[in-house]
C-alpha cells in the first residue's frame, strides 16, 4: 500500500473513533494521527493496520485495537510532562501514542520478552520515539527506579492490580488495567498515599494475560 494510502486510512480511523465517541480530548486525536500504526505490525498485517481490531505481532502477543488505545489514553487525562508507567511494551504502539501526549522521555515501559523489547526499541528509535525507556522484566513489579509516576496502564490482563505498581504512583495518580482471568473488565483506580481510594469499571474487555519473567 502506498504511503499516502496509509495516511488516508489513519485519518479515516481517527475520524471514525471520534464519531463513535471513544475519545474527547484533542491531544488524543492528534496523537493517533501522528503515530503510523502500520509501522508497528508485521508486514503481512499492514493492510489491516487501521482496522479497529487487535492484530498479532508475534511471540503470542497482539497490538491492541485502536479504540482501546484511544480510550485508555484519553481517560488518563494526561498532560505534557506527566510521567507514565506502561506494563507490557509489546510492539510499542501504545507507548508511542502516549509519548505524543506527554513526551517520549516521560514514558517508562516494562516488557517481559527480551526479543520483543529489543525489536521494539529499534522500531521506536527509527520512528523518532527513542526517548521511551524500556526495561526487560516482570511487569507486576513495575519500575521503581523512575517512580513516582503520574499514571500507569497495563496492556495485559491481571487478576488484580499489583501492589508494587500502586506504590509507585504519586498522590492522585491513575491506573488503568484489564482485570480478570476469564471475564475481564477495564478498571480505573485513583491512588492516594499508596492506596486505592476510588475504583470504577469501564466495561468488559479482552486482553492477553500478563506473563512473569520466570515463565
Amino acid at each position: 500500500m502506498p504511503p499516502e494510502d496509509f495516511e488516508t486510512a489513519r485519518r479515516l480511523m481517527v475520524d471514525r473513533l471520534e464519531r463513535q465517541k471513544y475519545y474527547d480530548r484533542r491531544t488524543t486525536a492528534d496523537a493517533l494521527r501522528a503515530v503510523p500504526r502500520h509501522e508497528f505490525v508485521p508486514e503481512d498485517q499492514r493492510t489491516a493496520a487501521y482496522d479497529d481490531r487487535p492484530l498479532p505481532i508475534g511471540d503470542g502477543q497482539t497490538i491492541s485495537a485502536p479504540h482501546m488505545v484511544a480510550m485508555m489514553v484519553d481517560l488518563l487525562e494526561l498532560q505534557r510532562g506527566d510521567r507514565v508507567l506502561e506494563i507490557g511494551t509489546g510492539c510499542g504502539y501504545h507507548a508511542a501514542v502516549t509519548a505524543e501526549v506527554v513526551g517520549s522521555t516521560n514514558v517508562f515501559s516494562v516488557e517481559v520478552s527480551p526479543d520483543l523489547a529489543t525489536s521494539t526499541r529499534d522500531r521506536l528509535d527509527r520512528l523518532g520515539y527513542g526517548g521511551i525507556s524500556i526495561r526487560v522484566g516482570d511487569g507486576a513489579a513495575g519500575w521503581a527506579e523512575h517512580a513516582p509516576y503520574d499514571a500507569a496502564y497495563f496492556t495485559c490482563a491481571v487478576c488484580d492490580i499489583p501492589e508494587a505498581v500502586i506504590a509507585q504512583l504519586s498522590d492522585g495518580g491513575r491506573v488503568f488495567a484489564p482485570v480478570g482471568r476469564f471475564e475481564q473488565e477495564l478498571i480505573e483506580v485513583i491512588i492516594e498515599d499508596g492506596a486505592i481510594v476510588d475504583r470504577r469499571s469501564h466495561g468488559g474487555v479482552r486482553f492477553v494475560q500478563i506473563r512473569s519473567d520466570d515463565r
